[in-house]
This record gives structure tokens, C-alpha cells and sequence, in this order.
């Protein structure tokens, strides 16, 4: 069913919203049955908008908010460093855009530091409690729960790592005192932020899983019936509450002491389906600092984040195939690009889904799988058909050890995306998320907790071998999240890039590269271009690409048209000047100057 309007001009609109109702109607009555597994975009899609872009040749900042961005923007305009602002801008996305990330989840973050040219990688991914068995999502009936069944409540939270994160980060390229930087996401929750359309909207369709919870439910239901509306102003006094105790202490004011007391008490007494986080778990999490994982594409370098985050390496495997074809002459109209991008895609997912985890606790083949002869190897897996079966390969020098792939469940996506560039030519490309649209939908002290443990795999164990990315004490669940730098093939930054939107992240990024080096695309058309992803088990595409559905069927790939909500935010910097673009799918925007 495909519910998704994408029209962009004012002449069309009200035909999207007649769709958008209709839509809504249909999602209402297939809701049951949306139970059963977890949607692939649970961020339901929204009416598209003009979309928002900015032009810049000192500072840029791009956010999928425009409070967000707003702040940020100051932020840079004052003389802050790009750590500086997407710490503010972070904080404002946790208030404005609750449905997708916050200091009640985790991400990664890449710097690129002007000075030294380096590109430095920082995980703040959530950990497991060190309570957990790998049965953590297992039924009483045995088998594996149903996706909502484990999300909803206490039992997939994880121990938050947004704080640390923006700790380090800040720790290691902030300028502004930390302090400062907390004072916009106060005053905004102090004095109320202006619901938008995109908000009211999730928070209606959410309404069930939402009232779940009593904070919750009072947060978002005022009178505990109806939801906020458009317009609205709606206030988070105790959201402002605890970000002044952290902007005072400091960071260990979130993982010491009466917060994690009572997040630990809220997950540990949901009745219907508790967790089982510790106050020792917060106490013991660290963020960490990682390897920036990069390679080449057509002389442009890539750097991105490596695992425990599994879209860097796939889009670096995707491409590296990818470089074996040549998709310049084919072009974006051509059957056969998408052909051999969503064979390219498929490799990528399988070495994923069979390798890829928490580097502390996986033996991953790692860099090995985007080293150039072994992706020589694998494009020549592909020819004029799909294959029958994308399966993992073995890299050179690889052993293969004793664990396996897993079955592919949906992970769905509560992410944001930051793209930031400062007056020092510092950037930060960052992703963030609570997992699924508003987490486990609890609430403390004003922000959501998320339900990240449920992008572990829930089936432990295959044909008696562990699965690499199965749940286990204090590990980090594999993510998709994909932060992207990539630089010119003369040395410099020319594009910062990643996205919202689960296992599809990696392909909504991958796209975009296609499109700017291969095609020569400007910015804004590669950004508001449809997607057209395979995430290892078919093409899916949004519905004004619906013209490539016949003749790639014809070539033999299932074709699917479904909403493909993505959040891209990016920036291209070319001959001294910066064009900023927020996807036209969501509410972002884009600032510079």
C-alpha cells in the first residue's frame, strides 16, 4: 500500500491531501495487522514541503528542525565550533522532535578537524543492561516476540549515550563553555515550542501506544484524551529542569544520582513488560572514541563510522562494487543503474547481516570487507539478472569463525541527522536516534527513553551457531546509522551527508553519492529525488520513480512502491561557497551565511 504524497507544488496540494487522508484511513484499519511486525518506516510519512536550502561561504548548519537549526546557526554566527552547535542542536531535537532522538537515546558522530585535516569518530551508541541473557526476546511461547511486544515498555531500553557523547565531542573541539550551549533547549521548553504538523500528526497516530504510559500520556494528551494540536505551544518544564542540573553539574548529572535512579525504577516497574537497566549500568557506560573507517569512490574519499554501526562499511562495500560499472553512461533514467545499484546493495546487506556487530564482543572481518579486490570479486557475482540469492563472501585472509547470519527482521527508524560546518572549516556530520518513532514511548523527566535493544537480532542462535549481533550484557546493538564526510578528489570537504530512516539509511546515502558523482546532480534534485533502495529483499521505491517499476521487473527484481521516509540533511561545499538542503520529506531546515 503505498501512502505517500509526494507532491512538491502548490497547484498539487490539495490532491495530497486528499491522499493523505485516505492514506490515514487505510493505516487505521490495516492497524492490527501493522502489529504483527515492526513497519519499515514507523515515522509515518507526512505532506511533503517546499523544502528548505541555504547558501553560505563561512558557516552552514542543516537539521531536520528549524529550532534546531535556528540554534545552531547562532550558535556558529557567535563564534562557536561545529561541536558547539550540534550540542545545542541536539539538546532543541530531543524538545522539538521527540519522536526521533534525544539524551534518552544514543548515536555517532564524525568531526573533521580542519586544522590537522583529520576526521575523528565518536560512538555513543546505547549498551545493554548487564542483566541480560540472549533469550531477552523470546516469548513465553518460545519464539521469538513480535516486534511491538518487545519495543513498547521497559524491556528494550538501553542505557542512553547521547550525554557522553555530547560530552565528548564538546570535551574534545567545543569553544563555548558547556554551560552555554543548554540555554536555547531551556528556554524553548521553559516558555513552549510551536507544535508543528509533523508532530501532531505522529503523536495521533502513536495515540494508543503513547497512553500507554501516565507521563506520557499527560506530556502529549493535556487532558488525558485529546492530543496537542497544530499551533500549540507546548511546554517541558521538567525537561528544562534537568538540563540545567546537566548544564550545572555536568554530564555525570545524568548517569549518577536521582536520574538513572528513575529511569531504572520507571523500566523496572513497566507491569506489562519490564526491562532490566541498573544504576551500575549508567554509571559504567562510556562513549568511545573509534577508527573513522574511509575509502575511495572514483578518486572522491569517504569517511564515515564503522561498527558497531554497519552503514559506513556498507556503503563503502556498495560502492566499491559499484566503481565496476559505469553508471555515468547509464545515467538516473536507465533501468540497468538501479539494476546494478540494488545488486551492489544486496552484497552489502548480506556480508552485514552475517558479520557485523559491537567490535568488543564480534570478530568482524571489518575493513577487510571493503578492500578493493574482494569487491572486484563480488561484482562479478553480478550480471543482467538478480541473483537467486545474495549470500556472504569471504574476504582474503578471512577465517570464518563460529557465529552466523541472522534472520532479517524490520528495525525501524526513530532517527535525526545533523549537518554542521563552522567558521573555521571544522564539520560535524551526526546521526542520532531513540530506535522506533518516540522509543519505548516512556517518559522521564520530559524526554523519551529509547528502545534500542531491539536492534539486537531476537533469534540468539542458528543451526546451534551464535548470531554475531545477538543480545548480550553490556553489548552495543548493531546500528545503520550512516554520518558521512566525503572530500574532493583534490584533498578538500565537498559534501557532509547522512540521513534518518533504519536499514534504509545506508541506501538513501548511497543514492545521493550516485547522483552528485556520478551524475552531476546539484544538491537540491539529488535530495528531493525518489529513493530507490534494496535492503536484501527487493527493490523498493517511492511512487514518482513508479516509471523504472515494469522495466525492472521485467529484468526480474520484485518491485515494491512504499513510503520511503527519509530525513536527509547535507551539505555541499564547492569553489569556497556552501549550498545547505534539508529533505523535503520532513520539517528540516537549512541555515548559513
Amino acid at each position: 500500500m503505498m501512502c505517500y504524497p509526494y507532491q512538491s507544488t502548490l497547484k498539487t496540494r490539495i490532491t495530497q491531501i486528499a491522499l493523505m487522508a485516505i492514506c490515514m484511513i487505510i493505516v487505521s484499519v490495516q492497524g492490527v495487522r501493522a502489529e504483527l511486525t515492526a513497519p519499515p518506516n514507523p515515522e509515518m510519512p507526512t505532506p511533503v514541503q517546499a523544502g528548505s536550502a541555504a547558501n553560505g561561504a563561512r558557516i552552514m548548519a542543516v537539521t531536520a528542525h528549524p529550532e534546531a537549526t535556528r540554534t545552531a546557526y547562532q550558535i556558529l554566527k557567535n563564534g562557536g565550533s561545529a561541536a558547539d552547535a550540534a550540542v545545542a542542536a541536539q539538546l532543541v531535537l530531543g524538545l522539538v522532535e521527540p519522536q526521533s532522538s534525544g539524551i534518552g537515546g544514543g548515536g555517532f558522530a564524525l568531526y573533521y578537524n580542519a586544522a590537522t585535516k583529520e576526521v575523528h569518530t565518536f560512538d555513543g551508541r546505547e549498551t545493554a543492561p548487564s542483566a541480560v541473557g540472549k533469550y531477552l526476546f523470546r516469548g513465553a511461547d518460545g519464539k521469538p516476540m513480535k516486534f511491538y511486544d518487545a519495543a513498547v515498555g521497559g524491556r528494550a531500553v538501553g542505557v542512553p549515550g547521547m550525554v557522553r557523547l555530547l560530552e565528548m565531542i564538546h570535551g574534545r573541539f567545543g569553544v563555548k563553555p558547556w554551560g552555554e550551549l543548554f540555554v536555547p533547549a531551556i528556554g524553548l521548553a521553559e516558555n513552549g515550542f510551536t507544535v508543528t504538523p509533523r508532530l501532531a500528526s505522529l503523536i495521533e497516530q502513536d495515540a494508543m501506544k503513547l497512553k500507554n504510559f501516565i507521563d506520557t500520556k499527560l506530556y502529549f494528551f493535556p487532558d488525558a484524551v485529546h492530543p496537542v494540536e497544530v499551533g500549540d505551544k507546548l511546554e517541558n518544564k521538567p525537561y528544562a529542569t534537568i538540563l540545567r542540573r546537566i548544564a550545572q553539574v555536568g554530564p555525570n548529572a545524568f548517569y549518577t544520582g536521582n536520574l538513572p535512579e528513575k529511569i531504572v525504577k520507571t523500566v523496572r516497574e513497566d507491569l506489562e513488560n519490564p526491562g532490566l537497566l541498573s544504576v551500575e549500568d549508567f554509571e559504567s557506560y562510556k562513549a568511545v572514541e573509534r577508527k573513522t573507517v574511509c575509502g575511495n569512490y572514483r578518486a572522491h574519499m569517504i569517511c564515515t563510522a564503522g561498527e558497531p554501526s554497519s552503514g559506513g562499511l556498507m556503503l563503502l562495500a556498495a560502492l566499491g562494487i559499484l566503481e565496476n560499472f559505469n553508471l555515468a553512461a547509464m545515467g538516473p533514467e536507465d533501468p540497468k543503474s538501479w539494476h546494478y545499484i540494488s545488486e551492489a546493495s544486496r552484497l552489502a546487506f548480506a556480508d552485514r547481516n552475517y558479520y557485523m556487530g559491537d567490535p568488543s564482543f564480534v570478530l568482524s572481518p571489518g575493513e577487510r570487507l571493503i578492500d578493493k579486490a574482494y569487491l572486484k570479486q563480488r561484482a562479478a557475482l553480478i550480471s543482467a539478472k538478480p541473483m537467486a540469492s545474495a549470500m556472504p563472501g569471504t574476504p582474503d585472509g578471512w577465517k570464518q569463525m563460529m557465529q552466523t547470519g541472522e534472520p532479517v527482521y524490520p528495525k525501524p527508524p526513530g532517527t535525526t541527522h545533523i549537518s554542521i560546518v563552522d567558521g573555521r572549516g571544522n564539520i560535524v556530520s551526526m546521526t542520532s536516534s531513540i530506535e522506533d518513532m518516540f522509543g519505548s514511548r516512556m517518559m522521564v523527566d520530559g524526554f523519551m527513553l529509547n528502545n534500542q535493544l531491539t536492534d539486537f537480532s531476537f533469534v540468539p542462535e542458528v543451526d546451534g551457531k551464535p548470531v554475531a549481533n545477538r543480545v548480550e550484557a553490556g553489548k552495543r546493538p548493531r546500528s545503520t546509522m550512516t554520518p558521512v564526510i566525503m572530500f574532493a578528489p583534490n584533498g578538500p570537504p565537498s559534501l557532509v551527508i547522512g540521513s534518518a530512516g533504519g536499514s534504509a539509511i545506508m541506501g538513501y546515502v548511497l543514492e545521493r553519492i550516485i547522483r552528485i558523482v556520478d551524475w552531476s546532480q546539484d544538491l537540491d534534485k539529488a535530495v528531493s529525488a525518489p529513493n530507490i533502495v534494496n535492503r536484501g529483499k527487493g527493490i523498493e521505491m517511492e511512487f514518482m520513480a513508479d516509471k523504472l517499476e515494469t522495466p525492472l521487473k521485467a529484468i526480474g527484481h520484485p518491485v515494491q512502491i512504499v513510503p520511503l521516509n527519509s530525513g536527509i540533511t547535507a551539505i555541499q561545499i564547492q569553489n569556497g561557497m556552501m549550498r545547505g538542503v534539508a529533505d523535503p520529506r520532513r520539517e528540516g531546515s537549512a541555515m548559513g551565511e
